[in-house]
């Protein structure tokens, strides 16, 4: 027989496999280890990501921002700032480039597929605005 198994969001991410199986994995923000299906977490953000971008060619990512604000910038045609607040949520499309701006320090739950891919952030350089 199978047990509950009890996991904090602040401190470690649950694997959602494509059998729909759940494991608890140790959390990181920036570039996931691949999980074959989906990585739910929740990200505490009051400084930009260390990356300058990322993107998920396994499937589309769903934010949902719990607390504070951030904008989300899609490497689309055109270019897109989607401004979010607590309580608003965003699907990002497959393989589109995206990263986010701090508005105000927030929580934002996430549900990341598979492999994601991700740009480094370089130094002393000024954030692009799409």
């Amino acid at each position: 027989m199978s047990q509950p198994i009890r996991f904090d969001l602040s401190r470690e991410s649950v694997a959602l496999s494509r059998e729909l199986g759940a494991s608890v994995i140790k959390t990181s923000f920036g570039p996931h280890s691949e999980v074959d299906g989906y990585r739910i977490g929740l990200a505490r953000l009051s400084k930009p990501p260390p990356h300058d971008g990322e993107r998920h060619p396994d499937g589309d990512e769903v934010l949902y921002v719990v607390a504070g604000a951030v904008d989300v910038l899609l490497e689309t045609e055109p270019s897109q700032r989607v401004a979010l607040e607590a309580g608003d949520g965003l699907i990002v499309p497959r393989g589109v480039w995206h990263r986010l701006e701090i508005v105000a320090p927030a929580e934002i739950l996430y549900a990341t597929p598979g492999r994601s891919e991700a740009r480094p952030r370089r130094r002393g350089r000024a954030a692009r605005r799409p």
